[in-house]
């Protein structure tokens, strides 16, 4: 267990402008057409509602959940709000405390399954060109009252990639997301700008003063929906004082005939020294 140490601190409201908001989707992978892909291509996202069954929610939900009240994992980053006396808390409780689950399809195969759905993979490979191989997988929660902010970022800023990788995120909601319980944001267009230095502010971001907030878009999501995003599509999502949660998962591909660097360097020299110990 970890404790988010960039929690409680609040973004300027000026960065979530929610006038904007994404509405259309495709209704189904099997219903993705290569006009979407080539959309992709030039937005940067691909928005697929209904993208896993409604089993499959159940069957997401009840992963995570045994995932978070087990008590032998090291996977688990809660809310610096929730921090004292998390080992403690009741069932329901340590629920509503968890802001992220990392390495997850490795303890549940109800998880993995869903992250090596052949729909998905077959849209993943159309998009990338190549076989796409899982890289990373964790879940992103917002718990009720106290979901913190996830500031404007790129996503290959924390991953070792070379800057012209091709990375697919799939962004799953397993809740309603809407802008009141912290919705995903994004900028169109922004990962053919290439890569952005980053800061250890509250959190490795984008600075705030680089945020282009009058490109920004929100992404309100139905439980099964999927956003797909480039790795360098600036992204983010507002903090939540809802009563609602908001739980999603999120797995990244990488092209299969791409290895990453051995190290940290090449990344650090592109996105700024100050991200060398960061994790996503």
């Amino acid at each position: 267990m970890s404790v988010d140490s960039f929690g409680g601190v609040a973004p300027p409201a000026s960065l979530y402008d929610f006038k904007r908001q994404i509405t259309d989707g495709i209704d189904g992978v099997d219903k993705v057409r290569d006009d979407d892909i080539l959309r992709f291509q030039e937005l940067g996202f691909l928005l697929i509602r209904n993208a896993i069954s409604q089993s499959d929610i159940v069957a997401a939900r009840a992963g995570l959940r045994d995932l978070i009240l087990r008590r032998d994992t090291d996977n688990i980053m809660i809310e610096s709000a929730a921090a004292e006396g998390f080992h403690e808390l009741g069932d329901e409780e340590r629920m509503n405390s968890v802001r992220k689950l990392m390495l997850i399809v490795q303890y549940d195969r109800r998880l993995r399954a869903i992250a090596e759905d052949p729909g998905l993979l077959s849209v993943l490979k159309r998009i990338i060109g190549e076989t796409p191989v899982l890289t990373q997988d964790m879940a992103m929660i917002k718990p009720p009252r106290i979901g913190r902010e996830k500031p404007w970022h790129q996503d290959l800023a924390y991953f070792n990639y070379p800057k012209d990788s091709t990375i697919v995120g799939a962004w799953i909601a397993l809740d309603e997301a809407v802008p009141e319980n912290g919705c995903m944001m994004i900028i169109p267009g922004t990962h053919r700008e290439g890569p952005v230095v980053h800061w250890t502010r509250r959190d490795w971001q984008i600075c705030d003063s680089d945020v282009q907030v009058d490109r920004c878009a929100a992404v309100p999501m139905q439980r099964g929906d999927c956003l797909l995003f480039h790795c360098l599509l600036h992204h983010g999502s507002p903090p939540s004082r809802s009563e609602k949660t908001r739980w999603a998962m999120q797995f990244h591909y990488a092209p299969a005939c791409v290895a990453p660097y051995a190290d940290s360097e090449n990344r650090l020299r592109t996105f700024g020294a100050e991200g060398k110990d960061v994790t996503c």
